[in-house]
C-alpha cells in the first residue's frame, strides 16, 4: 500500500477519535506517488446510446490528494481535512451494505434507468463498491445510508460545477467513433492527426489518445454529445460521428 494511503488511514482514525484540525492532517497527502480514487459516485447501464455508455465518466470522483472531478468536465480541490472527513463518512455509510443493494419489498418496478454506483477506498486499500438499481426512483425503499452517501458526493459535485470550481482539462482523451452510414448531412473531412477507426466497429470504436493526437481531436471535434454532432468521412469513405472526453488521472493506465 502506498504511503499516501497509509497516512490517510491514520488521519481518518485520528479524525474519528478526536477531530483534529486541518494542520494535523497535512501529512495525509504527502506526494510520494500518483493520487488514486478514494470515493466515487457513478452510474452504469440504463437506456443510453453505445457512445454514451462507453464515454460515461463517474459523476463525481474524489482523489487522495483532494482533487474532485465532476463528469470529467469540472474540478475543485478539497483540503486534507475535508478529504479525510469525506472518506470517513463514505466508509460509515457503505460499511454494512452488500455489493448489490436491494430495495425493500414493495418497491415499484423501474426499468431502463442507470444503476447507481457508490464506492470508497477502505483501510485495507481496496475500493469497495455498492450498486443500487433505480436508487433515485425508489429511494424510499433503500437504506438511508445509501442516500446519505449519494447526497455527500452530490454536494462535492455541486461545488465542482459551481463558482468554486474550474474547468477540468487533461493531456489524454478518450475518443469514440460511432458508425453513421445512413446519416444525413454533409460530412467533413477526417480531422488531420486523428487516427481513423480500424478493425471492427461493434457498435462503436474506442481509442485513448495523448500528445498531438489528443490535441488534434479536441481542436477539431466539438466537445459533448449533443444533437447535431458533425459527420466525418474517413479516407476510405466511411462515415462516423466522433465524440470525446478528457480522461481522468487514473483512467487508461496499466
Amino acid at each position: 500500500m502506498r504511503l499516501r494511503m497509509t497516512l490517510l488511514v491514520a488521519v481518518l482514525s485520528l479524525t474519528a477519535a478526536c477531530g483534529r484540525a486541518e494542520s494535523d492532517m497535512s501529512a495525509a497527502t504527502a506526494d510520494d506517488g500518483p493520487a488514486e480514487p478514494v470515493a466515487l459516485w457513478g452510474a452504469e447501464g440504463g437506456y443510453v446510446t453505445a457512445t454514451t455508455n462507453v464515454l460515461r465518466p463517474p459523476r463525481v470522483v474524489l482523489y487522495s490528494d483532494g482533487l474532485v472531478i465532476a463528469e470529467a468536465t469540472r474540478q475543485v480541490r478539497l483540503s486534507d481535512a475535508e478529504t479525510a472527513a469525506t472518506v470517513a463518512s463514505m466508509e460509515k455509510y457503505l460499511r454494512a451494505q452488500p455489493p448489490t443493494a436491494q430495495p425493500r419489498p414493495g418497491a415499484p418496478m423501474v426499468t431502463d434507468v442507470p444503476t447507481t454506483v457508490l464506492a470508497v477506498r477502505g483501510k485495507d486499500g481496496k475500493m469497495s463498491q455498492v450498486r443500487a438499481e433505480a436508487l433515485d426512483q425508489v429511494a424510499a425503499f433503500y437504506p438511508k445510508e445509501l442516500l446519505e452517501a449519494k447526497k455527500l458526493m452530490e454536494g462535492l459535485g455541486t461545488r465542482a460545477t459551481g463558482a468554486e470550481g474550474t474547468d477540468y482539462v487533461a493531456t489524454r482523451v478518450r475518443m469514440v467513433a460511432e458508425g453513421a452510414a445512413s446519416a444525413e448531412g454533409r460530412p467533413s473531412p477526417w480531422p488531420a492527426g486523428v487516427p481513423e477507426p480500424s478493425g471492427a466497429v461493434d457498435p462503436v470504436w474506442r481509442t485513448d489518445l495523448e500528445g498531438t493526437a489528443a490535441s488534434a481531436v479536441t481542436k477539431a471535434v466539438p466537445a459533448g454529445q449533443g444533437h447535431g454532432r458533425p459527420l466525418y468521412k474517413t479516407g476510405s469513405g466511411s462515415l462516423f460521428v466522433l465524440s470525446w472526453r478528457y480522461l481522468l488521472p487514473d483512467e487508461g493506465k496499466a
